[in-house]
């Protein structure tokens, strides 16, 4: 890494296109970054100045018009009408149609267009990690990956697609087997959050395609051009297939369009990937009309180092897991836990890594720190760092607000808390590390577990014994529990809790996007005189058994053989 030079535009590579015109004078970007010859790429993902900001087979919106700003230098990007009441409606009626299409081909089938859809990702990943890194503020790598993320999961959807199933259980009553169906629940809305722009809605959006849903996407506002961009490739794979474009809905929107979603019986799943507080909201208003959630919500992650830790694992782990995103994934570490006797060395070292950390345009490739995405992120961490101090904290590194363009903040270490101070328990979306000493096992495992938003955890150590108790009942009550690596990321298969009632990409997805059906099956005569004379003349009769999904169990036609058929949801 480089050392961190002022002022922030010397900071970037003077060879860089993107570093000079973002070290520009503002007066010299007055118009909208679109129309610079340096951003004439955008224009290669079919964004231009003026952009609709729903899809449902066509383009339109007849709402508001916004404009997004670009994070590193807070200048106009471009602008984009949002969704009316009116296009939500005509967007719900036509997803729900495109269902009845979706629905009917088989799942392998479906598959095919998911991986289809992750094919024409790769083509366009570099362009759409640009994008990313421009409207979100992220740097390039990031960026980049995040794209691969939504590609990564297209690959393991279409894998997928082709092994759900259920068991054949035996049944109590005699000649009768009990088999297991997943179907489709409809509609699934999709509410993601500026931080993974593109990722959070793959998780989802390929997982619920190959179960037979059709999604309606309401992305943050603030990261509106990449939810274009994302739909439009989508919406050309799906045209190229002769499929409805509605299988993909797009509604640009703020908290009204959110609040819809969330109230709309309609819409039978809703997945939402944001703040706890904003969280609840929308859990207690699908939960007024019994509906379901997907809620992956915020993190309060620890790394907690022990005596015996490899330092040179928990030095770069630690870095990058706090500044990585400028502090702003749900899986950033905000508590480091240091063993009484490493303490202050690993904190001096600390200190000194982040002396090193090159800040600047999180376009140019040799950057790793970006801009935070709002003015009003700035604002937050602000008052965090105030509130740090007040409660006892002391500032061993960073503090403050850059004097620069854009949304830049010093990143942060504060040592001297309580563990259990109000700010340390509250998340806040910024690199602030709170670093801790303590003295043995007992006490730091329930200092990790007594925060209330439990996401992502690790432990540095070599003693096997600790690290399975650390997986043990009596560890991390963490949904991502790692060992020698940082909280940071979650790969195919992570869970997300407590909380979160989400597990982005993991098998049990499929689950959260499906009805389960039990179907009784009766092997027997199918006569009418051999149904009069069976043990269980009502076996046609239908009955229900209430489970989290609510399924409906419904004997299958009879036969001398067990076969599938639709079952209702």
């Amino acid at each position: 890494m480089l050392r961190l030079a002022r002022p922030l535009c010397v900071q970037t590579v003077k060879a860089s296109k993107l570093s000079r015109l973002w070290s520009r004078p503002a007066a010299l970007m007055s118009t909208l970054l679109i129309h610079h010859p340096q951003y004439a790429w955008l224009q290669d993902l079919g964004l231009r100045e003026d952009n609709e900001g729903v899809f449902n087979g066509s383009w339109g919106g007849r709402g508001e018009v916004i404009t997004t700003y670009c994070p590193a230098n807070n200048e106009p990007i471009a602008r984009v009408r949002q969704a009316s009441m009116k296009d939500y409606e005509e967007t719900i009626g036509k997803a729900k149609k495109a269902w009845n299409i979706w629905a009917d081909i088989p799942a392998p089938k479906r598959g095919e267009i998911v991986r289809k859809i992750g094919d024409a990702l790769r083509e366009k990943i570099q362009l759409l990690g640009r994008l990313v890194s421009l409207e979100m503020g992220k740097i390039l790598v990031e960026g980049i990956g995040e794209v691969q993320e939504y590609v990564d999961v297209c690959d393991y959807a279409a894998g997928l697609s082709r092994m759900i199933g259920g068991p054949t259980l035996p049944s109590e009553r005699p000649g009768h087997a009990l088999m297991e169906q997943w179907n489709p629940l409809g509609l699934v809305g999709i509410i993601t959050a500026f931080n993974f722009p593109v990722a959070v809605f793959g998780w989802n959006n390929a997982i619920a395609l190959i179960t037979g849903n059709v999604c309606l996407w309401k992305g943050a506002p603030t990261t509106s051009l990449v939810s274009i961009a994302v739909t439009k490739i989508i919406a050309k794979v799906l045209e190229d297939n002769l499929l409805p474009g509605a299988i993909c809905s797009l509604t640009c929107g703020g908290a009204d369009m959110g609040t819809a979603m969330a109230r709309d019986e309609r819409v039978n799943l809703l997945s939402f990937t944001g703040s706890t507080q904003v969280g609840k909201q929308v859990a207690l208003m699908v939960q007024e009309r019994f509906g379901k959630s997907l809620l992956e919500l915020g993190g309060n992650n620890a790394i907690i180092a022990f005596e015996d830790a490899d330092l040179s694992l928990v030095l770069p782990s630690a870095l990058f897991a706090a500044v990585g995103t400028a502090g702003q994934r749900c899986t950033t570490v905000r508590r480091l836990f240091l063993h009484e006797s490493i303490h202050d060395e690993v904190v001096d070292r600390l200190k000194n890594a982040y002396s090193q950390i090159r800040v600047g345009n999180p376009w140019d490739p040799n950057i790793l720190y970006g801009p935070l995405h709002t003015k009003q992120a700035v604002s937050m961490f602000v008052q965090a760092v105030e509130e740090a101090k007040k409660e006892g904290g002391t500032v061993v590194y960073g503090g403050k607000v850059m004097d620069h363009p854009g949304n830049y903040v010093e990143p942060t270490i504060v040592t001297g808390l309580v563990h259990d101070a109000p700010i340390v328990h509250k998340e806040t979306f910024a690199p602030i590390l709170y670093v801790f000493k303590f003295k043995n096992e007992e006490e730091v495992f329930e200092w990790n577990n007594e925060v209330k938003q439990g996401l992502s955890s690790s432990i540095f150590t070599k003693d096997l014994g600790r690290i399975f108790r650390w997986l043990g009942p009596k560890g991390s009550d963490c949904g991502i529990v790692n060992v020698n690596i940082p909280t940071s990321g979650a790969e195919i298969g992570g869970a997300f809790v407590p909380s979160t009632t989400a597990r982005p990409s993991l098998w049990l997805k499929v689950s959260s996007f499906s009805d389960t059906g039990w179907s009784l099956s009766h092997s027997c005569d199918c006569s009418e005189d051999a149904q009069e004379d069976s043990d269980f003349p009502g076996i046609n009769d239908r009955f229900e058994y209430s489970s989290a999904y609510s399924p409906v169990i419904k004997p299958l036609t009879k036969s001398r053989y067990i076969h599938l058929s639709r079952i209702e949801n």
